[in-house]
């Protein structure tokens, strides 16, 4: 005779109260994986990491890709959206259908910092899409046909961005931390990307897309020293004397008033605040993170927890520290009614000064240390997130084995440390920012908080 079935919340009791949840085990570094790092004669630095979890390869190129032109996010875009167009030796559709016959994508992106090609194949097809990469890499046209097409559905895409208000929101606070700097231009203007020729395309190509200081990093079921010849052999016409462009540092967040910026007729509001972040290669960063993850990293977060589960402001109210070759900034995000929007920043600027005047208790820390271990090491557990990590912190001057050892240092950091770091990060008076508004309905009831200021009189 079989017995009932017991309910979860039944099988989680006994008769004396709730069953205790099991310590977690001993953390230690992720596993050690067979992996070669070089750079090529052309100046390609590659990393090939083995991790045979399915017969498959990611590959992440990253191309520094930066521009101080007014005009150049423009045509960096047009030249993401049309670098499959079409090669020398291959039109569109033949790279669709070699790439489709291995199991094969490539795709590109671009932001202020970096062209990124990103792909995966069939383990066996690692050789045709490298073949096909270096022939975009050497041997991409630009068609104008092509280059038409693409630039009409990025101006209709750019018109939608720009009607969004969170995408507006994140371009004034760039621009209010970084003056001028090419990273507060990370969307670029709808009419700029309209005049952009594919000549100008063709140009920027020759100009910037080069292998020295570039990053390809391959993770999958390979051979490392192997992947690294068939690199060698594919990319060796991918060269230049050029040395891929880098951004300029950052510069330094003055600590400044809320800006207000006008959006008239805006039924939300959009806060944004932003201080000074901490560097990956600072000794203190494992301790900023959890400090971070305390105030509003995630969703047991004290930020999170005020105003969205105790007054109701908000869906969603989050921190994040964003780290670049440039530099490191942590910012702090939420959208809330216009009727909400002076309570809402207040209940902000009272949670920045509380994290520092009523320090992380033991078990905040313990919460978000476990989080940050598990989320971390979900993230290098598949072939693509390993791919992405490092591809995305390698450029930053931490090594493959620093992401590889990083859970143990967040295992050992101290509270008292964490304490210290939430101290030194946190703190109404270290930040600036913007809130995005109707100022005429809501402008005087925001200034009544003091450090805010008023758009300038047009």
């Amino acid at each position: 005779m079989t017995s009932p079935a017991r309910t979860a919340e039944q099988i989680a009791t006994t008769a004396l109260g709730p069953r205790a949840l099991p310590e977690l085990g001993e953390q230690r570094a992720a596993a050690e994986r067979a992996q070669v790092e070089t750079v090529l004669d052309n100046g390609l630095r590659v990393l090939a990491v083995q991790n045979t979890s399915v017969p498959m390869v990611e590959i992440r190129l990253g191309v520094p890709f930066a521009g101080s032109e007014p005009t150049h996010p423009a045509r960096a875009e047009v030249l993401s959206a049309a670098l499959f167009a079409g090669t020398d030796r291959r039109d569109r559709y033949q790279v669709d259908t070699e790439l489709a016959a291995v199991g094969a994508d490539l795709s590109a992106g671009v932001d202020p910092e970096h062209l990124a090609v990103d792909g995966s194949v069939l383990a066996e097809g690692l050789p045709v899409l490298l073949d096909v990469l270096a022939d975009v890499l050497t041997g991409a046209t630009y068609p104008d046909r092509e280059v038409d097409g693409e630039r009409s559905r990025l101006v209709e895409r750019l018109e939608v961005a720009r009607s969004q208000p969170g995408v507006l929101a994140r371009e004034a606070l760039l621009h209010r931390a970084f003056g001028d700097h090419p990273s507060a231009n990370e969307v670029p203007q709808a009419e700029d990307v309209a005049a952009v020729t594919a000549e100008q395309v063709r140009q920027l190509h020759a100009q910037a897309v080069v292998p020295r200081g570039s990053l390809l990093v391959l993770v999958g079921d390979l051979d490392p020293e192997d992947a690294v010849a068939q690199v060698r052999s594919a990319l060796a016409g991918w060269t230049s004397e050029a040395t891929a462009a880098v951004l300029p540092p950052w510069p330094a967040i003055a600590p400044a008033d809320v800006l207000l910026v006008d959006r008239p007729g805006a039924v939300q509001s959009q806060i944004r605040l932003v201080t000074q972040g901490v560097s990956r290669l600072d000794e203190t960063y494992p301790a900023a993170q959890l400090a971070n993850l305390v105030f509003g990293g995630y969703f047991s977060s004290r930020l999170m927890e005020n105003v969205r589960e105790d007054k109701g402001y908000t869906y969603g109210a989050s921190s994040g520290m964003e780290t670049s070759s440039a530099g490191a900034i942590l910012s702090v995000s939420l959208d809330t009614s216009r009727e909400t929007t002076a309570a809402a920043l207040m209940e902000t600027t009272y949670e920045l000064g509380r994290v520092v005047h009523v320090p992380p208790t033991d078990a905040e820390i313990a919460s978000a240390r476990q989080y940050a271990i598990g989320a971390l090491s979900i993230s290098l557990s598949t072939q693509s997130g390993l791919a992405s990590t490092l591809a995305r912190l390698l450029p930053l001057g931490v090594d493959a084995d620093w992401v590889r050892t990083h859970p143990l240092r967040l295992a050992e950091v101290s509270n008292d440390d964490v304490r210290a770091a939430a101290a030194r990060m946190f703190g109404p008076g270290r930040f600036t920012g913007i809130v995005q508004c109707d100022v005429a309905t809501i402008g005087a009831d925001l200034g009544t908080l003091g450090s805010v200021e008023l758009p300038a009189a047009r």
